[in-house]
């Protein structure tokens, strides 16, 4: 694995832990074959993004869902007399 230090797209990050803890980390690293810095990055990043998914800042579509999202995006309908004179109401408004 190339060497990161000094590349400027990596950021430093670090953390102070038990010994025990340190132990713990530096075996599951052993156990998948994978350094201590790898392991705690990775295992981070699965559980950030879980984190994210649980605070609903991800949406997850089916796949009749996500046609119907997409199609919408791709074909917008014209806008109704009722939408436009909400634009020119908000435009007055706002002036």
């Amino acid at each position: 694995m190339p060497s990161t230090e000094f590349d400027p797209k990596y950021k430093r990050l670090e953390a102070r832990v038990s010994s025990e803890q340190k132990r713990l980390f530096k075996r599951a690293a052993e156990l998948q074959g994978s350094t201590l810095t790898d392991f705690v990055v990775s295992t981070l990043q699965v559980v950030a993004t879980k984190v994210i998914q649980d605070h609903d800042e991800v949406m997850v579509l089916d796949e009749q869902d996500r046609k119907i999202f997409l199609s919408a995006l791709l074909n917008p309908e014209l806008p109704s007399g009722r939408l436009k004179k909400a634009v020119t109401r908000y435009k007055k408004i706002m002036d």
